[in-house]
């Protein structure tokens, strides 16, 4: 029977990078992959960018982008930066850039590039790489022993790492194996969720605004009501069910599921009260004799017009001059405060990220090593720590995967 010092389960972001370590520090590592290839997830992050990483230079920033249990993130965070994490891949071939909210992507705008590049590096530094689906997990005297694959092979080895991912984009291969057998080797997996997803409405005219893509926008996400519970400013679309978009996916990881939550969009976030009613005049003293409905183009996209028409409560028909005061106020208000209900989160299969995980009291932060299976380590998604988006999830993956990786090593 051949045994190995290492075996890592799931060969996405964090399982590449802990395989690859492990293995270059001398270790006999055997990294397992359901899917023909490694990396499936990797592939389609960023709308097949792959936002690799966040290039904040603050350890506290880091763990502010997280959502859940970011403190447990502090002793990783801190052993691999967003900083070592690109000199990583530019080290392996890949050029990188920061664009817009400090986002990092490959130069070629391509994901299958840093896919290339984890392929390379856990191959080139030893590691052996397998396709196949573990089912369940061998446990004796305390210790895992081995694991073993859907067909009944069993692959044995000294330590073993779980890196399986959540169960967002099950398409992946990430349908939930790695909770199954950390619930069997004893660990507690917090409720799951959907986290950075789309948000279903229950407003009819987002439909009509269907397609429309916003760039620049103020987001406010209220809940009950009152509570400002998260403040952005960027991306966002609407869709034919609701809306998506980089800022909603952010929005949606601070939702939980039984509350009532509004968003409030500021079309003009350039623009304050005065200078916005300012500018209403301007247009308004140049399209004097046109229908309200048509005197709105240089202000705001053709799509969003009959909304926003619709909500500011004044006739579509009224010509310009006739617009009184007090409605070119309430028109003001809609454009700074565009309101939309949120009915819902999309699917988890829509998700992003998961939301939950193995319980963070139950294991190591320094060396993601479990409190109850001292053989056993967990790395990436599966660990119930997630952020908003910005490359801050697959930091969390590089940062633990090298954790549990030199962890393994030691």
């Amino acid at each position: 029977i051949m045994k190995y010092d290492v075996i890592v389960i799931g060969g996405g972001a964090a399982g590449c990078i802990a395989a690859g370590t492990a293995a270059e520090q001398g270790k006999r590592v055997l990294l397992i992959e359901r899917n023909p290839r490694i990396g499936r997830k990797v592939m389609i992050t960023g709308k097949g960018r792959c936002n690799v990483t966040n290039s904040k230079t603050l350890v506290n920033e880091l763990v502010k982008a997280c959502v859940h249990n970011g403190k447990f993130m502090y002793s990783s965070f801190s052993r691999f930066m967003p900083s070592d994490a690109m000199d990583f891949f530019e080290d392996l071939g890949v050029p990188l850039k920061i664009e817009r909210g400090d986002r990092v992507f490959p130069v070629s705008d391509k994901a299958v590039d840093i896919v290339d590049a984890l392929r390379k590096y856990v191959t080139g530094s030893g590691a052996e790489i397998i396709n196949a689906r573990i089912t369940d997990i061998g446990l004796s005297d305390g210790i895992v022993s081995y694991c073993s694959d859907e067909n009944g092979n069993r692959f044995f080895g000294d330590k073993f790492i779980i890196a399986t991912g959540g169960i967002s984009y099950p398409l992946t291969g990430s349908t939930g194996d790695g909770y199954l057998l950390a619930e069997k080797c004893g660990h507690t997996v917090t409720p799951l969720a959907a986290s950075l997803v789309p948000l279903e409405t229950d407003d009819e005219y987002t439909g009509i605004a269907q397609g429309l893509s916003l760039k620049n926008v103020g987001l406010k996400l209220y809940r009950d009501g009152y509570k400002l519970v998260y403040e952005d400013f960027g991306e966002m679309l609407f869709t034919h069910f609701g809306v998506s978009g980089p800022m909603i996916l952010s929005a949606s990881a601070v939702m939980t599921e039984d509350d009532d939550y509004e968003i409030f969009l500021d079309l003009k976030p350039g623009l304050d009260e005065k200078q916005l009613d300012k500018r209403l005049l301007r247009d308004f003293d140049e399209f004097k004799n046109r229908d309200f409905e048509n005197a709105l183009s240089k202000l705001l996209p053709e799509k969003i017009i009959p909304v926003v028409v619709r909500m500011s409560g004044i006739d579509p028909q009224v010509k310009i001059n006739s617009v009184t005061k007090a409605e070119r106020r309430e028109l003001a208000n809609v454009i700074k405060n565009f309101r939309i209900h949120v009915k819902g989160k999309r699917p988890i299969d829509e998700a992003v990220v998961t939301s939950g995980g193995v319980n963070v009291k139950e294991i190591d932060p320094s060396t993601m090593r479990s409190k109850i299976v001292p053989n056993l380590y967990f790395a990436g998604e599966i660990i119930d720590v997630d952020a908003v988006t910005g490359g801050y999830n697959l930091q969390i993956a590089w940062s633990t995967g090298r954790s549990a990786g030199l962890a393994v090593s030691k």
